[in-house]
């Protein structure tokens, strides 16, 4: 695989590295070091994401950073919580919801999200790199998780909303809201 330039969108810094941390954000060290981590170690895995213009580096965890989602059992839905919340404050509010108060294990694998220089130029993002990172998944193996339903749905409205314009796609869609209805973020 050869060697690209990798940056942290300014969208994916407040998120996975918020001014005042948080349990659930990347823990141990920096934007920056995150940044070169990436641009110096290779992934174990590169694997094509949900458009042609997204790919997913996958490396092992090397932080103490936790897993991003919960199993939903019977003894921990009574901690499960919701409420209509922006990412940024240019888009409309969803309904969200997380778990407060449980236990998570710490996340084997980082898997960064990666979208192309051309396609956060057209969302009017533009890098000074090849790729920039947009997110993050934290997991337990070294597998994508289905992106949120509310997150394919704010693609395919396009980038005047917060998404990347790629159709929503059916199929996807419903694997989606078969992982979200039996697992949750937490904080």
């Amino acid at each position: 695989m050869p060697r690209m330039h990798i940056t942290l969108t300014d969208f994916a810094r407040v998120r996975l590295f918020p001014r005042e941390p948080r349990p659930n954000t990347i823990r141990d060290i920096s934007s920056q070091d995150f940044e070169r981590h990436l641009n110096t170690h290779a992934p174990l895995h590169d694997l094509a994401g949900y458009a042609p213009f997204c790919r997913l580096h996958v490396h092992r965890n090397w932080t103490s950073t936790r897993c991003l989602t919960v199993p939903i059992t019977e003894a921990n839905r009574h901690l499960l919580r919701s409420g209509y919340e922006a990412r940024q404050r240019s888009e409309l509010p969803v309904l969200v919801r997380w778990f407060e108060g449980v236990e998570v294990p710490v996340a084997g694998y980082l898997i960064a999200i990666l979208y192309s220089r051309e396609q956060l130029k057209a969302e009017g993002t533009p890098i000074d790199a090849d790729w920039g990172v947009v997110g993050c998944l934290y997991t337990s193996e070294p597998a994508e998780i289905p992106m949120a339903p509310i997150t394919m749905m704010r693609n395919a409205l396009g980038t005047a909303e917060g998404g990347s314009g790629v159709p929503l796609d059916a199929a996807a869609y419903r694997r989606s809201v078969e992982f979200w209805n039996a697992n949750a973020n937490w904080r």
